[in-house]
């Protein structure tokens, strides 16, 4: 079931943030995710946040600010499991187009994005990590 994020729910959604930025990310100190929780889990109650639930537990979320994608998190031990397509297609039924960033060297992320219909539209420096991002957009 995917539903709106509620306020109980966000140590669990800031626990699959951190684990799976983490595990996405290898190429990015794990400090800098930890250095950012706090940033993160004072931004997320005025997001758009989507949460994927399962058994009453939740396994995915969405973050949304207008068309733009936050991001989509997976526990890490429930990826691969059609949570992240689920997360973005319920975002995709609410809008005409959407815009997000990605590392360039999350390989797997860009291939799923690439998979869903986005293309790549321009690469730039992220200046808080000094790696490479790119920006994908999907239009309906």
């Amino acid at each position: 079931m995917i539903r709106e994020l509620h306020e109980d729910d966000l140590e669990i959604a800031m626990k699959i943030w951190l684990g799976a930025n983490i595990q996405a990310h290898d190429f990015i100190p794990k400090t800098y995710w930890q250095a950012n929780y706090e940033m993160v889990k004072g931004m997320l109650p005025d997001s758009r946040v989507i949460v994927f639930e399962d058994s009453e537990k939740i396994k995915g979320l969405a973050g949304l600010t207008g068309n733009y994608i936050a991001g989509i998190f997976v526990d890490p031990k429930s990826q691969s499991k059609g949570i992240g397509k689920s997360l973005l297609d319920s975002v995709k039924e609410n809008h005409s187009r959407l815009s997000l960033h990605v590392y360039k060297k999350n390989v797997r992320a860009i291939r799923f994005y690439l998979r869903e219909g986005f293309h790549i539209t321009k690469e730039r420096i992220d200046e808080n990590t000094g790696e490479a991002e790119l920006e994908m957009n999907w239009t309906r």
